[in-house]
């Protein structure tokens, strides 16, 4: 995983490339919830429920199924114009991007993405994120530093980039 605030980055620049008008404010905020939920797969650690498992961390809660059945509810819940389909695929997007990132970093079991279908796990070829630590007080440290500058390199500027760029063609 990267660090759960990375994560927001995605849809902040996400939400740059749809109409003006198609997202609401509460729904951009939505996305950054929904960006940072399949995390909480990590209370399961609490409970006994193993890093490996289905419910396990980087399991279920990372598959691509869950993103479409997340963005569907909440999609169904929230207040939406006629444009719902616009809301439904940007939180679907907004979720599914979290495993993406995960399957980007250099340590874990992978991510299972096509859960509940399989419990197969993948990484992709090219994994340049330095993966964090779980817990707090690890960020406070020179590793923690280290994946943070990493975060910056592959995460923030390239989703910095495309919140400016989307902003200066919708300029034009």
């Amino acid at each position: 995983m990267s660090t759960i605030v990375s994560h927001a980055a995605v849809p902040i620049a996400l939400s740059a490339c749809f109409p003006d008008r198609g997202l609401s404010p509460e729904a951009v905020q939505w996305g950054v919830v929904c960006s940072m939920i399949p995390d909480l797969d990590v209370i399961g650690f609490a409970f006994g429920v193993r890093y490996g498992d289905s419910w396990g961390h980087r399991g279920m809660t990372h598959s691509i199924f869950f993103a479409a059945c997340l963005g569907a509810l909440l999609t169904a819940v929230l207040p939406c114009t006629d444009r719902s389909w616009l809301v439904f695929l940007f939180l679907f997007l907004s979720t599914a991007s979290h495993p993406l990132i995960d399957a980007l970093t250099n340590g874990g079991l992978g991510v299972a993405f096509f859960a509940p279908f399989s419990k197969r796990r993948y990484f992709f070829a090219q994994r340049p994120l330095a993966v964090p630590p779980i817990g707090i007080l690890a960020f406070f440290s020179a590793y923690g530093f280290y994946v943070l500058k990493s975060e910056i390199r592959w995460i923030w500027l390239p989703c910095g980039l495309v919140f400016g760029i989307a902003h200066a063609l919708k300029g034009f």
